[in-house]
């Protein structure tokens, strides 16, 4: 994970603070070491001074060193003690050194350490930064996809209003025609209807004259027989009845009927013939 923007600029300027306060260390060091020599020096020259003094004060002393004498040089001894203090001071910063070089020694380990560690942090977040590419990616390729999709829907629901609207305007056609017919085939009906009764009103007229014609051509049979078998002689004209006027146009009429073999009228009976419609 990536550090805070805020640590991570608190830490740049805390590496730009080390490296200039660090950009003069060596020239540091080197008027340190310097002004140690020196001191040294000043040291040295002090008691290399100070057995010449010795040596000024006592004349039957000798400032050459000769083997097996049991004296010993002032100057030698200043020398010596000198030396011997350089030496300690080179032990001190060889030991302050050692020292250094080892802080060091631990400061790498733990900057190789630090470093490994952070290479880790860098390899999993180029990991985790190459699979977040991915999937972005994807995602890209699938809002592009929806967007394509989505209009595809778009120009299907358009399409699909423009069919609702077409078939609600043809409904309104049929519906108006419906209407129409409904209204139309009322009208055929009541006018079938009447033409059906005004034809059974007829057919009933017809029947009820044929009645009216039968029942008188019966009486017209009965009277004819009863006449014969009273006269006894058919064939004298003057014998043959007349018809009276309550008979009249009784025989005329019934043979202007065709009568069938069951008495029913035929089709010539009728008036006239009536289709459906009147």
């Amino acid at each position: 994970m990536a550090e805070p923007s805020w640590q991570e600029t608190l830490r740049l300027r805390l590496a730009e603070r080390n490296a200039k306060e660090s950009a003069y260390a060596s020239i540091i060091e080197q008027y340190r070491r310097l002004a140690q020599q020196t001191k040294l020096l000043k040291e040295r020259n002090a008691s290399l001074l100070r057995a010449v003094g010795s040596v000024k004060g006592n004349p039957s002393s000798s400032t050459v060193f000769v083997p097996g004498t049991g004296e010993d040089n002032p100057v030698r001894a200043a020398y010596m003690a000198s030396l011997e203090s350089q030496i300690s001071s080179l032990r001190d910063e060889l030991a302050t050194v050692y020292k250094t070089q080892g802080q060091n020694a631990q400061r790498l380990l733990s900057m190789n350490e630090t470093l490994r560690e952070k290479e880790e942090l860098s390899r999993i977040d180029s990991e985790n930064l190459r699979k977040t590419r991915d999937e972005i990616a994807v995602l890209r390729r699938k809002v592009d996809q929806h967007a394509e999709l989505m209009a595809e829907k778009d120009h299907t629901v358009q399409i699909l209003h423009d069919e609702i609207n077409t078939l609600q305007l043809e409904l309104g056609q049929i519906e108006e025609r419906n209407v129409t017919l409904t209204k139309d085939n009322a009208k055929l009906l009541q006018r079938w209807l009447d033409a059906k009764q005004a034809e059974a009103n007829k057919m009933n007229e017809a029947n009820q004259f044929y009645e009216n014609m039968r029942s008188k051509h019966q009486a017209v049979l009965s009277w004819r027989d009863g006449s014969v078998e009273d006269g006894g002689d058919t064939g004298n004209p003057a014998s043959q009845p007349s018809v009276s006027g309550s008979g009249k146009g009784g025989a005329s009429d019934a043979s202007h009927l065709s009568l069938t073999k069951n008495g029913i009228p035929s089709p010539a009976a009728n008036p006239m013939e009536l289709t459906p419609n009147g």
